[in-house]
C-alpha cells in the first residue's frame, strides 16, 4: 500500500513538474463583449488595497452595479473582509487539485459572491515553492479558459501588490488589460516610493505604445501630514479620497466589518469614491525622481542632511595599500 502511495506521488509530481515548464500562452487582450471597466488597483503591501477595494466593491454592488473583485496578490487576502474573515478557495489551489483529480474547474469552485459582489482569488505558491507573477499568468489564463471576456460585469476590479517588479504583477499595465490604474498611498515615503513605481511603470509602456493610465491616487490612514496630496500634485494625477487614520474605521477593519454601506457613518465617503473611480479619466502621469520624492518631506524624516562619504581601499582592506602598476597592455589606436 505504501509503495503504491509513493508510486502516485511520484507521477503526481512528475506531471506537476513537466506543466510547470511548458511556457504559457500569451494572455488574451481582447475587448470585453459589454461596456466593462476593468481597473487595476495597486498599493504597497499593508498599505490597505484590500480594505479599500472590498468597501469599494461594497458600495458599487449597493448601487446597483455588477461588480467582480479578483485577489491578486499571493497572501490571497483581498477577500477576507468581504468574507468575514474567511478565506475562499483560490484559482491556483482549486486547479492543482482537480487537475490531480482529473476534474475541470467550474465557476462555482472558485467565484463566491456576498450582496451582490463577485470575488475571488488567483492565489500564488507557497514559499519557495514557485513564482508569485508566473502564477498570476497561469492564473489569468484559467479565467480566460472560464470565459473571462464574456462575463457580463459593469467593474472589474483587480487587486495587485506594487512594491513587487516582477513581470506578472505588470500585467493589467503591460499588455492592456485594463483602462485605468488607481494607487493607494499614505502619507509615508515607502508607500509613495510604491506609487510613484506605479506611475514610472504606467509612462514607460504608454512611451511603448501602450493605453493604461492613472486613474488617481486613494490616500489611505490620512493623517493630515499632506506628503500624498503633494505627491499627486506632482505626478499630475487627482486624489479620489482621503479616508482618515480614524479608530472606528482600525477598529472595524481589523474585525472584518465593511464599513462602505450606504446607511452608515463613512456611507457617503465611499459612494464619493465610487463615483470618483467610476468618472476617473486615464491619466498620463509624471514621475518624480528620488531626490524630489524625499523632497516631499522633512529632513528629519528623511535623513536628506546625511553626506554621503566615499569609501577608500584602505577602509575595505584595514590596512594602508600600495599603489601597484598596472599589467594592463593599452595599444595606441590605429
Amino acid at each position: 500500500m505504501n509503495l503504491q502511495l509513493s508510486k502516485a506521488a511520484l507521477n503526481a509530481a512528475t506531471t506537476l513538474r513537466a506543466e510547470a515548464a511548458i511556457e504559457p500562452d500569451p494572455v488574451a487582450t481582447g475587448e470585453v463583449k459589454r461596456e466593462t471597466q476593468i481597473i487595476a488597483i495597486y498599493g504597497k503591501g499593508g498599505i490597505g488595497k484590500s480594505f479599500t477595494l472590498a468597501n469599494l466593491s461594497y458600495m458599487m454592488a449597493q448601487q446597483g452595479k455588477k461588480v467582480l473583485l479578483i485577489g491578486c496578490d499571493p497572501k490571497s487576502d483581498t477577500t477576507s473582509l468581504l468574507f468575514g474573515g474567511r478565506a475562499c478557495p483560490t484559482i491556483i489551489e482549486t486547479s492543482t487539485k482537480k487537475k490531480l483529480a482529473g476534474e475541470a474547474v467550474a465557476i462555482g469552485d472558485v467565484c463566491f459572491k456576498r450582496d451582490g459582489v463577485y470575488a475571488m482569488e488567483l492565489g500564488g505558491p507557497e514559499v519557495g515553492r514557485g513564482c508569485g507573477g508566473r502564477g498570476i499568468i497561469h492564473g489569468f489564463e484559467l479565467l480566460e479558459k472560464l470565459g473571462f471576456h464574456e462575463w457580463g460585469f459593469d467593474y472589474v476590479l483587480l487587486d495587485f501588490l506594487g512594491d513587487v517588479v516582477c513581470g506578472g504583477f505588470g500585467l493589467p499595465i503591460a499588455r492592456d488589460m485594463c483602462q485605468k490604474v488607481i494607487v493607494v498611498g499614505s502619507n509615508d515615503l515607502q508607500s509613495l516610493y510604491v506609487a510613484n513605481n506605479v506611475c514610472s511603470a504606467v509612462e514607460y509602456f504608454r512611451k511603448m505604445g501602450g493605453n493604461v493610465g492613472v486613474g488617481g491616487l486613494v490616500i489611505n490612514k490620512d493623517d493630515g501630514s499632506g506628503e500624498a496630496q503633494a505627491f499627486a500634485d506632482a505626478a499630475g494625477i487627482p486624489v479620489l479620497a482621503s479616508i482618515p487614520a480614524d479608530d472606528d474605521i482600525r477598529r472595524k477593519s481589523a474585525n472584518y466589518e465593511i464599513i462602505g454601506k450606504p446607511d452608515g457613518r463613512w456611507g457617503s465617503l465611499f459612494a464619493d469614491l465610487s463615483q470618483n473611480v467610476a468618472e476617473a479619466k486615464p491619466h498620463q502621469p509624471t514621475p518624480l525622481s528620488q531626490d524630489a520624492l524625499l523632497g516631499l518631506f522633512s529632513s528629519e524624516a528623511t535623513g536628506r542632511n546625511v553626506v554621503l562619504e566615499p569609501a577608500t581601499i584602505e577602509d575595505m582592506c584595514g590596512r594602508t595599500s600600495l599603489a601597484k602598476p598596472s599589467l594592463e597592455v593599452v595599444y595606441d589606436e590605429v
